[in-house]
């Protein structure tokens, strides 16, 4: 097949997306490149519950194109049969430029694809950084920051490690975050309120929400079960929006019992806007996800994140997470953060790191100008 002719100030721009965050954080650029943006998604997320219901919900229609063989691979099947399906389509349907989000096997793929055959990137959250290459997410962050032509710092401290890898300035634009606007627009669309997700009695009560689904958390049974029972002893009520890696991970090591208590309630399939209200009313937030750092900085909510190490620490800084690592006490974390009766105040007077809200329109028009040159 011939590939398709390209005006590249008025080709599309492709936006590669494979995971339930990437399609929240990129659905305002999206909107905001309107009939120019084609949305391909990798599968890396296959099911309903983890990307179909997004796309839906956030109103940006189904993607233009989907791979066929990413979901349900290994991380190098994936990201190996991931480029050469989407280099290929690139080829048969040129675009003016790639534009990727964040850390996944699916920025990964996206760049890759785009960079080998010459399309410039956009790197959406680009100069993020944990230091941990034990981290499958910071080979993804190092292998695009290589490859991106464009980098869209969410922080300054981004940007700074951007410098300290020696990316050209003028290649790093401070733009915000994405979640800023996200956060703010799902919390518009007329979710359920908390009270009838898990009832008027819990919410009244108080209570701890917790989301965990990365694999040092979920693929050992000590690691899982560290959290669970610590738990299932709560001050409070837990409400468990569950992950189906850990769903599946519960089932395996047999930890069934901790999640079938009287003041645990767990949610499967939760969506973006219904998991948001149920965060604005929590008393504290216990996660391993990056996006929950960010959202919590907009929702002004106290998060222990429970993890080896952070790219974040934009939100521990600031006052609104605490690193939790195996080495600490997650009971006397909670014990200690359920305490500190002056977080609300606190927290409710303290600006999110992560920008104004505008960063959708920056980064939608820093693409525009880079598909035509």
């Amino acid at each position: 097949m011939t590939p398709t002719p390209l005006n590249r100030s008025l080709g599309d721009i492709a936006i590669v997306l494979g995971t339930r965050p990437e399609i929240i954080k990129l659905a305002g650029i999206i909107r905001e490149l309107g009939p120019r943006a084609r949305v391909i998604h990798t599968g890396q997320h296959w099911d309903d519950g983890m990307a179909g219901q997004f796309f839906r919900d956030l109103g940006i229609g189904q993607p233009d194109r989907t791979l066929t063989s990413v979901s349900g691979a290994v991380r190098g099947v994936q990201i190996g049969s991931g480029v050469t399906e989407l280099t290929e389509h690139f080829r048969q349907h040129p675009v003016a430029a790639v534009i990727v989000q964040g850390d996944t096997n699916s920025t990964s793929i996206g760049a890759q694809a785009g960079n080998y055959l010459g399309v410039p990137v956009v790197h959406v959250e680009a100069g993020l950084r944990s230091f941990d290459r034990g981290m499958p997410e910071e080979i993804n962050r190092l292998v695009v920051g290589a490859l991106a032509d464009l980098h869209c710092a969410a922080t300054p401290e981004n940007a700074e490690n951007l410098r300290r890898e020696n990316v050209d300035a003028h290649r790093v634009v401070i733009t915000g975050n994405t979640v800023v606007e996200a956060t703010e627009l799902a919390r518009q669309q007329g979710a359920h309120e908390a009270a009838h997700l898990i009832g008027a009695e819990t919410v009244a009560s108080g209570y701890i929400l917790t989301t965990i689904h990365r694999p040092e958390n979920t693929d050992t049974a000590p690691a899982l079960e560290r959290i669970l029972a610590t738990l299932a002893q709560s001050e409070l009520p837990v409400v468990f929006t569950l992950h189906p890696r850990t769903e599946n991970a519960i089932q395996q090591f047999g930890l069934e019992r901790y999640l079938d208590l009287p003041h645990v309630t767990v949610l499967r399939g939760t969506g973006h806007a219904d998991f948001l209200a149920l965060a604005a009313e929590a008393t504290l937030l216990v996660s391993d996800s990056g996006g929950v750092q960010e959202e919590v900085t907009v929702l002004k909510k106290p998060l222990l994140v429970v993890r080896r190490s952070t790219e974040r620490p934009e939100s521990i800084r600031a006052g609104f997470a605490r690193l939790i690592t195996p080495e600490l006490e997650l009971a006397e974390a909670i014990h200690e953060a359920l305490a500190d009766k002056e977080a609300a105040a606190r927290l409710r007077d303290t600006p999110s790191p992560y920008g104004d809200g505008q960063a959708s329109k920056k980064i939608a028009e820093a693409a525009r100008v880079l598909a035509a040159r």
